[in-house]
């Protein structure tokens, strides 16, 4: 019940032939919070591309649960926070529309991260940064989701709303055993969040 990258590597073809990611091996488990570190430019980012199933690994496999990510449109059950939230939301939709294309969403979840109901008549350029991101977090918290890979999904919000979210994803791993993936450069953060860490190059 894991979700697992098995010796895989990656580059994309047409920026020659160096590897972004060479041999990398890792294990995710249900309700564990893992901060993954590493220098920039190492792949970070095309790692948790490759576990939610947006690119496809040049050598190696990605696995849940022993088996290939699920396709043929279904909801995945690893889905990714992204630094920028703008960048995960159609600016042409209204946010009530982005909220439930993918299925249902709970109204827990809407409560709990303060997501106002007038928030889902507007589009995602009348929202704050910090705004934004609480909706994409609800978004991404589908009934299918098991893994949530939080790629330095609050480096641009306030101290503040850093806290809120980051205690709400945490009491959220521990009520329904997500597992989260942490990237950031905030050591002290991972420290904070996470029950365990590793080195990308480093093992699992």
């Amino acid at each position: 019940m894991s979700l697992e990258a098995r010796g895989v590597s990656f580059r994309y073809p047409r920026r020659g032939r160096r590897m972004i990611l060479e041999g990398v091996d890792l294990r995710l488990e249900p309700g564990e919070r893992l901060g993954l570190s590493a220098p920039s430019g190492r792949g970070k980012t095309t790692l948790c591309k490759l576990l939610a199933g947006y690119e496809r690994p040049t050598r190696g496999e990605i696995r849940l649960d022993g088996n290939p990510l699920p396709g043929g449109g279904a909801p995945c059950p690893v889905q990714m926070l992204w630094q920028h939230p703008e960048s995960a939301v159609d600016p042409l939709l209204p946010l009530r529309e982005s909220l439930y294309e993918a299925g249902p969403v709970e109204e827990r979840l809407l409560e709990a991260l303060q997501i106002r109901p007038d928030w889902l008549r507007r589009y995602p350029q009348e929202l704050s940064g910090g705004e934004l991101q609480r909706f994409c977090i609800a978004r991404a918290l589908g009934p299918a989701t098991r893994y949530l890979l939080c790629d330095e999904s609050t480096a641009m919000l306030d101290a503040i709303t850093q806290a809120q979210i980051w205690r709400f994803l945490m009491e959220e791993s521990g009520r329904r055993g997500l597992g989260l993936l942490v990237l950031s450069h905030d050591r002290a953060l991972v420290e904070r969040v996470c029950t365990r860490t590793a080195e990308l190059g480093g093992g699992p």
